[in-house]
């Protein structure tokens, strides 16, 4: 049975500044999870490396988007993890973040059909 310890920590939600790559794709893995997920799984997710994963979640629980907790599974063997999980308010936000994020990526061209002048 998993258990969560949750502190109570009541924040408003800031906007972010810049909206990177890296930043959406944390916000859909958090998105994907559906459920509290820890670090290490976010940053398999989204193939990045954890130096720029742990950041960037850090950056979006101070601006009000992700709660974290500590795992408290006395069962589980090894050390505690952090789990994370996007806040009632960041849930639309995030959605509406990486959706912003995938229309404005560039569209890869179209292949040209063989023998067509370039």
């Amino acid at each position: 049975m998993r258990r969560y310890l949750y502190i109570a920590r009541f924040v408003c939600m800031e906007p972010l500044s810049r909206l990177t790559p890296a930043t959406a794709d944390v916000l859909a893995a958090l998105l994907d999870a559906g459920e509290p997920t820890w670090g290490l799984r976010v940053v398999r997710a989204t193939d990045r490396p954890a130096g720029s994963v742990y950041p960037i979640l850090e950056r979006l629980e101070r601006a009000g988007w992700v709660a974290s907790a500590w795992e408290d599974d006395p069962e589980r063997p090894g050390p505690r993890r952090r789990l994370y999980e996007l806040t009632a308010d960041g849930v639309p936000a995030a959605r509406a973040a990486v959706t912003r994020a995938l229309n404005s990526r560039p569209r890869a061209a179209a292949p040209r059909p063989a023998g067509a002048a370039s």
